[in-house]
């Protein structure tokens, strides 16, 4: 039996609470339901990030007939200083049909209730924030009405 060495830690790195817009579908396309939801304005607060999102973004997505969604979001936040930080955020959220439904109708649902996680990587030339270049993050989701929630943790 293979002894596993202890995983990376997950540092907290920021909350970023994410305006959306209106869902946009282009209709069934070879791999699912492509679509696409408008990013707003919204914030980053944490421990290692601050600032506020740059309006402006998208979350692409692919319904599959397997019911799981892609997701591949890219976004800019606008960190307190005023550096500018490109943010690419990939992965997928699924559940239950029920829970699903309750979503797609707006409804608020415990974060629990459904698996919502995304990679998180981060692109920048603002000096004070480099090292956000050579960072892997991870962020378990919560998707509500007009808004989305991203925890946010730094593989270590």
């Amino acid at each position: 039996m293979n002894h596993f060495p202890p995983p990376p830690a997950l540092v907290p790195m920021t909350q970023i609470r994410c305006q959306v817009g209106a869902l946009v579908t282009l209709g069934t396309a070879p791999l699912g339901e492509r679509r696409y939801v408008p990013l707003g304005g919204g914030s980053a607060r944490g421990p290692e990030l601050n600032g506020t999102l740059v309006e402006g973004g998208v979350d692409w997505q692919i319904a599959r007939g397997d019911g799981v969604l892609e997701i591949a979001a890219h976004y800019v936040i606008r960190a307190d200083d005023g550096g500018l930080i490109e943010v690419r955020s990939e992965g997928l959220r699924h559940g239950p049909p029920a829970v699903m439904e309750q979503l797609a109708r707006g409804e608020s649902v415990p974060r629990d209730d459904y698996f919502f996680r995304t990679l998180v990587r981060f692109t920048t030339g603002a000096s004070a924030w480099q090292h956000l270049n050579k960072v892997m993050a991870i962020a378990c989701g919560q998707r509500e009405a007009r808004l989305v929630l991203l925890d946010v943790y730094r593989l270590g």
